[in-house]
């Protein structure tokens, strides 16, 4: 399979070793082109409001926008959860694919970033989920099926084809998220 990673800044390098290590092909997306012949696509964790001016100055919203409301499975990683959210609380939404609400920085500072291990939705084990910086979903709509909550707060949800995630699987050794994600893919 070939995985696109959304390589404007973040956790691109992260992702592209799980996948890697799983067997398949790490495409960098920094443009239009790069979305062709996907079989799916990661948003990494970084800075949203950045990513978010980068999607529209490299003119990749759109496209980007039109692949994943066509099905291409779509893995969104913190900033990537707040790129795929129809709302964000007191700002405006970036991609407005996924029908949630969330919250930015909604655990705390950089300084507040903390690891726990939980059970995660459709995964067997239990498994490490590391929150920097994270947000949360404050609210879900119709067709939003949440697959974890840590601290009586959403951090995993999935709509479709698009799943998100506050933490970072990306960030463990731990490839079975990865392998979850793929699975949607192939």
């Amino acid at each position: 399979m070939k995985i696109g990673v959304l390589a404007f800044q973040g956790g691109v390098i992260e992702h592209i070793k799980q996948i890697e290590a799983l067997g398949h092909d790490a495409i960098e997306v920094k443009k239009e082109e790069d979305l062709e012949g996907l079989d799916g696509i990661i948003l990494p964790g970084g800075e949203s409001t950045t990513m978010g001016k980068l999607l529209r100055i490299t003119n990749l919203l759109k496209p980007l926008k039109r692949k994943i409301e066509e099905g291409l499975p779509t893995f969104g990683t913190c900033a990537g959860m707040i790129l795929l959210a129809k709302e964000i609380e007191g700002e405006n939404s970036h991609l407005n694919l996924m029908n949630i609400k969330v919250k930015r920085n909604a655990f705390g500072r950089q300084l507040d970033s903390f690891s726990e291990f939980h059970k995660v939705k459709g995964i067997e084990n239990e498994m490490e989920l590391v929150f920097i910086r994270a947000p949360y979903v404050e609210e879900v709509g119709e067709n939003i099926e949440v697959l974890c909550k840590v601290k009586d707060r959403i951090v995993a949800v999935k709509e479709k084809n698009i799943i998100a995630t506050s933490f970072h699987p990306e960030l463990t050794e731990d490839l079975t998220f990865m392998k979850y994600f793929l699975s949607i893919c192939g």
